[in-house]
């Protein structure tokens, strides 16, 4: 097969790929045309079906393995598939396990990392918080280490939430050694939970998708009511560290346009939406320029980062 990482403008493919999603969208003079996001385990790329009546095209759907034929173009500086042949694809066609994205680092040794985060949390009812999520309840671990922190955006692979929450914690501990007026204890443990509602709100791979209680609560909601369900089982939790903890969650995104149901309004929820959005948006730059392979120019305008990107000389 060919994989994504490997293809380059003007070549010539044949080979399988898992179908993320499918549309059937509009051209600007009303002619039907198919959109579909394919993958493997180095990445994800778009492809389109100008000519959807084709008899190469057959029937197929999103969460399929599907055969393709297709030349590789590049449309506003990132590669895209022109797609001339695509059908579902046999099973002795395909190994699952070339079609998941993982993340690069080692699962267990960012596992051990994010434990000895928690073991430095000293604060009693902190502590038991953290222990209950992370050391007591093995479907909750076995779900985040698996998931991914997004249906696209960043970290959307297998380890994804686990080495997206790593990073953030980390910050949050440098944070902590460079600004002392912030409760460590307080900040870490908002860092380590601040996603752990994405382990309901997107479904496992191959999948990776909302859930409909995602789509209806969203994470950060969710991730609350997670907080609340364990805070509830530890007898004298202090009722204002409660509340402030669920506020860090809150607001982690910051802004009400990016879903924050709060604006940060303690240091150490500042602390988090900053550290949140440095690694989001870092981790967006790493899978755009990873994408672009050799192409050294401009690469076209990306939504997540507002700005025409390219590589640093």
């Amino acid at each position: 097969m060919k994989y994504i990482e490997t293809l380059r403008e003007g070549m010539h493919i044949s080979s399988v790929y898992l179908c993320r999603s499918k549309e059937i969208l509009l051209s600007k003079n009303g002619k039907e045309y198919g959109s579909v996001i394919l993958q493997d385990k180095t990445g994800s790329l778009d492809g389109k079906i100008w000519d959807p009546g084709n008899p190469g095209i057959g029937d197929f759907e999103a969460q399929d393995y599907v055969a393709v034929d297709a030349d590789v173009k590049v449309f506003n500086g990132n590669l895209q598939l022109n797609i001339r042949r695509i059908r579902r694809a046999e099973e002795d066609e395909y190994i699952p396990a070339d079609y998941l994205p993982s993340s690069e680092k080692d699962n267990d040794m960012m596992f051990a990392e994010l434990t000895a985060l928690i073991a430095s949390v000293r604060e009693p009812h902190l502590s038991r918080l953290l222990r209950m999520f992370f050391e007591e309840d093995a479907a909750f671990v076995k779900r985040f280490r698996t998931n991914s922190a997004a249906k696209m955006v960043h970290h959307a692979f297998i380890g994804g939430l686990l080495e997206h929450t790593l990073s953030v914690a980390k910050l949050c501990d440098y944070y902590c050694s460079c600004y002392p007026m912030l409760n460590r204890d307080l900040l870490i443990t908002a860092a380590i939970c601040h996603d752990i509602g994405k382990t309901k709100e997107l479904s496992p791979f191959p999948e990776n998708n909302y859930t409909d209680e995602g789509q209806l609560l969203g994470h950060i909601v969710m991730g609350c009511e997670m907080l609340g369900e364990k805070i509830a089982k530890i007898p004298g939790f202090p009722e204002k560290r409660a509340a402030e903890l669920r506020h860090c969650i809150l607001a982690h995104h910051g802004e009400y346009e990016f879903g924050s149901p709060k604006k940060p309004a303690l240091a150490e929820a500042m602390a988090l939406n900053l550290a949140d959005n440095t690694d989001a948006k870092m981790e967006t730059f790493r899978e755009i320029l990873k994408g672009a392979g050799e192409n050294n120019g401009w690469l076209g305008f990306n939504r997540y980062i507002e700005s025409n990107v390219r590589k640093t000389s």
